[in-house]
């Protein structure tokens, strides 16, 4: 399962790739706000994010009008060859999903609710839908019950389309995500830093170390 980063804090995409976990980045309009604090502008901070990941980094367009869409996409693809396009799950950006699949551009089909959508996001083809299993769980429902709806679809047909898990509030996510078999999910750089994270790790390694400065007691391994 890929891993995506979900931020457009430059800080946060480097140490995250310093671990060695992140395979792209997912970024918002409300994320590259929240990243604004030094007064960049728009191109500076994704141009940025661009030449740090080596993998596919998710800018969104930002319109409801499809011709508008189609031309905010041809910018941003312009700024790097590993950029794709976030277009909403509209019948607005299902127009402009069919013309820059023509043009070649990779499309990441965000806002994504049902199974059905998906389906149509993919027919037009979609490199990425992103469904939002967060968004659901605030509303009562099992968000990550649409993942195995969706791979059984696209299995069914044989279809290509990645996966691409979104919304993601917890490490159980991104435990389902995995056991669903999704193709990639996107983690907030919090949640991404308690993966690894456990109380019996910390005591394991706690007790360890004690003990170790019992034969070596300025803590050094003597080789």
């Amino acid at each position: 399962m890929k891993i995506f980063i979900d931020t457009a804090d430059i800080n946060e995409i480097r140490e995250a790739n310093d671990y060695g976990l992140i395979d792209g980045v997912t970024t918002n309009p409300s994320l590259i706000m929240k990243a604004n604090k030094d007064g960049k502008n728009f191109k500076d901070i994704v141009s940025e994010i661009l030449k740090t990941v080596n993998g596919p980094v998710s800018l969104e367009v930002v319109s409801e009008d499809s011709r508008e869409m189609i031309d905010q996409a041809v910018k941003l693809h312009n700024l790097g060859n590993n950029a794709v396009i976030k277009v909403p799950m509209t019948l607005e950006g299902l127009k402009a999903m069919k013309t820059l699949k023509q043009k070649d551009i990779p499309v990441n089909t965000t806002l994504i609710f049902n199974p059905v959508q998906a389906l149509l996001a993919a027919k037009n083809g979609a490199k990425f839908v992103s469904p939002f299993v967060g968004r659901l769980d605030d509303i009562g429902e099992d968000g990550m019950s649409i993942i195995n709806q969706i791979k059984t679809i696209y299995a069914n047909y044989d279809i290509k389309t990645e996966v691409l898990v979104a919304s993601v509030r917890n490490p159980v996510h991104v435990l389902r995500a995995a056991l669903m078999g999704a193709d990639a999910i996107t983690i907030p750089y919090d949640v991404i830093k308690k993966l690894a994270l456990h109380p019996k790790t910390d005591e394991g390694l706690a007790k360890f170390m004690g003990d170790w400065k019992k034969v070596s007691p300025d803590g050094t391994l003597p080789l």
